[in-house]
């Protein structure tokens, strides 16, 4: 038998029976409703008992049409069972809104009898049956057309990254697809957020390196080594320090990522407003503890973002990346100490010089590789070699000038490759 239930008006007394013409229609119909409610209380009885049918009886619908509206709009046009109205006569305004609504059919009160009432419920479930069926077939179409989108981009982004054809891309999409025993949407769309948080952390890492960057360049300039590069080198880095968090900022991040940002984005504040003093020994104190302020909120902001991502290979996009950091960091804390004589930016560079050898190893044992990885990596050994031998002759003008020269070397290296890990196929399709 169908479950049936009947909705009266609010000021129906709940103690008093069903309208005689109502009992004698279900009665003759051969149903028996579940239990009765009032528009009031219509959406959480639903939701409570599921019944397969709701009749709602209305026989002054001037005054009671509104409440029923009420309740099913939170429907949103889709009522979870069949749902019709019996009520006096209606104008053409109130029976649009009861088709926007979803009510699927209605029956004039005069004509309510047994047989009408069983055809009414019948027209009413045939129509949300074919309703369902309608919306489950535009929700898979459109589903197929926002996996295409996804296949499309993720296509593109291996195309563009690994230099393939268009058939060998789709090919490896629809390999992983296979092998993860995933929808080639769902595929494609993780390949595109992969290569999305492996640029965020790209990104976040150049803030480190360009924290210690911008402080080098002030001892750099203070002590005379090669000041008109080194000013043109300041002004290309602040750009792109404001680059980088323009475009982090646009997006998704979490809640983590987003208040990481917000601190990145303060400590930049103070590190600019320090630069923009002139460049003599008592402001390069305050320039350093500025950025290593920086230093420290980019460095949680990285860590971040690899958390964020949930992707094991990301993190060599990290290490890579802090490479940048560390040689920046290694020239500037011997010019402090050459400069200022600093005692604290001597103490650091044996630890830098240890870290950033573990990180280099690491890096040269790590599977994640090719023709072009290792090469690289050899070249960053030795210019790593001619940075350590500047730190070793620091008292020397030449010492000096090979500290700056190796460590932006060793950047421009690291920069390569890290790029080369973000767009490597074991990180897109981590």
């Amino acid at each position: 038998m169908m479950s049936l239930l009947v909705v009266l008006p609010n000021d129906f007394a709940e103690s008093a029976p069903l309208p005689e013409p109502l009992q004698q229609a279900l009665a003759t119909a051969g149903v028996a409703a579940v239990e009765r409610v009032t528009c009031h209380t219509l959406v959480q009885k639903v939701g409570a008992l599921a019944p397969q049918q709701a009749v709602a009886w209305l026989p002054a619908p001037a005054q009671q049409l509104q409440a029923l509206l009420d309740a099913v709009g939170e429907w949103k046009g889709a009522p979870p069972c069949g749902l019709s109205l019996v009520s006096a006569p209606l104008d053409s305004a109130q029976h649009e809104a009861l088709v926007a609504l979803g009510v699927h059919a209605w029956l004039p009160m005069q004509a309510c009898d047994g047989v009408s009432l069983r055809a009414l419920m019948a027209l009413a479930q045939a129509r949300r049956d074919r309703e369902v069926a309608l919306r489950t077939e535009l929700d898979g179409l459109r589903t197929r057309m926002d996996e295409r989108k996804w296949v499309d981009r993720a296509k593109g982004l291996l195309m563009s990254s690994r230099g393939i054809g268009e058939d060998e891309a789709f090919g490896l999409l629809r390999g992983a697809a296979m092998h993860a025993n995933l929808r080639l949407g769902e595929v494609s769309r993780s390949v595109i957020e992969a290569a999305q948080w492996a640029d965020a952390i790209n990104r976040a890492g150049q803030l480190r390196m360009l924290s210690q960057r911008l402080v080098r360049i002030a001892a750099q300039m203070l002590a005379g080594i090669d000041v008109q590069r080194a000013r043109v080198l300041r002004t290309q880095s602040v750009e792109r320090v404001q680059q980088n968090l323009d475009h982090l900022a646009t997006l998704e991040l979490g809640a983590p990522g987003a208040g990481a940002l917000g601190d990145v984005q303060d400590a930049w504040s103070g590190l600019s407003a320090a630069l923009a003093a002139r460049a003599v020994p008592q402001a390069l104190a305050d320039i350093d503890k500025r950025g290593d302020e920086l230093l420290a909120a980019a460095e949680a902001l990285t860590d971040a973002l690899e958390a964020s991502g949930a992707r094991r290979a990301l993190r060599i996009v990290n290490i890579c990346g802090r490479q940048r950091m560390r040689a920046q960091r290694l020239a500037k804390d011997a010019l402090l100490a050459s400069t200022l004589a600093a005692g604290t930016s001597r103490e650091r560079l044996l630890p830098t010089m240890n870290e950033f050898e573990a990180a280099l190893l690491e890096l040269e044992r790590a599977p994640l590789s090719s023709p072009e990885i290792r090469a690289a990596l050899a070249a960053a050994r030795d210019e790593w070699l001619r940075l350590v031998g500047g730190v070793q002759a620091l008292e020397s003008p030449e010492g000096r000038a090979t500290l700056v020269r190796s460590s932006e070397a060793l950047v421009d290296t690291f920069e390569r490759l890290t790029a080369w890990y973000e767009h490597s196929l074991q990180v897109i399709m981590s």
